[in-house]
């Protein structure tokens, strides 16, 4: 268990799905929570079901005032700001045909969005010697079929982990990023309509581990990033994919017996 105690979190979109176990994850570990969401139902549950240190603070990250807004209550209510987690996230994607308003949504919330955040945040994080958590994708690393705009700006989230890194580490400040696999969430929800055994069947032969992951299993790993036990980790990604990342576009087929008519 990460060790939190006294420690003051903002997690966006940290409402619902991956998020809400991020939330849950942190305030079990004794940090102190500020849930950022769009959804004032989703936001004010999950506040009044963890009680005591936690706040919802309705938000829309795309809008730089909000974010001011939203430090400036964390810091109000709770006295310092250690850690940021960027989990809010867009999936909006048409492929090739991607429109540009569609881009741009899409960067904006799932980059931009990150680095004016942690830059508003940055001189609580400064006084904490605090760090940033960037929630990534494999997306981000391996081209997709007909998904174009999500992968473009989990790459350049990518990019802005170890360029906040970089710039922030003489202010005492930490930036990782945990890249995820197959979570069930709430896109793997609705894609199956709630069928969670098909999509371990559909993920099975994508992972080493051969199923999807539980969001709580996100949640465990970004709350050690974010804890003083890994004080010593920035500017790095840390997978939580089942191995997806590294079992090669031959997955578990042995080439060789194939080559040799053996299979």
């Amino acid at each position: 268990m990460a060790e939190l105690d006294g420690k003051v979190a903002i997690v966006t979109g940290g409402a619902a799905s991956i998020g809400a176990a991020i939330t849950r994850q942190l305030h079990a570990d004794g940090a102190r929570v500020v849930i950022a969401a769009r959804s004032p139902e989703k936001g004010a549950a999950i506040a009044a079901e963890l009680g005591e240190g936690a706040l919802f603070v309705a938000t829309d990250i795309t809008d730089d005032a909000a974010l001011a807004a939203l430090v400036a209550r964390a810091t109000d209510a709770f006295g310092r700001l250690d850690v940021v987690v960027n989990n809010a996230c867009s999936y909006g994607d048409g492929g090739p045909a991607t429109p540009r308003s569609t881009w741009l949504e899409t960067l904006n919330v799932n980059a931009v969005s990150a680095a004016i955040l942690g830059e508003i945040a940055r001189p609580h994080l400064t006084a904490t010697r605090g760090n940033i958590v960037n929630i990534g994708s494999i997306s981000g690393r391996f081209a997709h079929v007909g998904r174009w705009a999500y992968p473009v700006s989990k790459a350049t989230l990518a990019h802005l982990t170890r360029a906040q890194a970089l710039d922030y580490a003489a202010d005492g400040i930490r930036v990782n990023m945990v890249t995820l696999g197959h979570i069930w969430s709430d896109p793997f929800d609705g894609l199956t309509a709630g069928d969670r055994a098909h999509a371990d069947r559909v993920s099975k032969d994508l992972n080493l581990i051969g199923r999807v992951a539980d969001a709580a299993e996100v949640a465990r790993v970004v709350a050690f990033v974010a804890s003083d036990g890994a004080s010593y980790m920035t500017g790095s990604e840390t997978a939580v994919d089942g191995g997806y990342g590294m079992l090669g576009p031959e997955r578990r087929v042995p080439l060789m017996p194939l080559l040799a008519g053996q299979g």
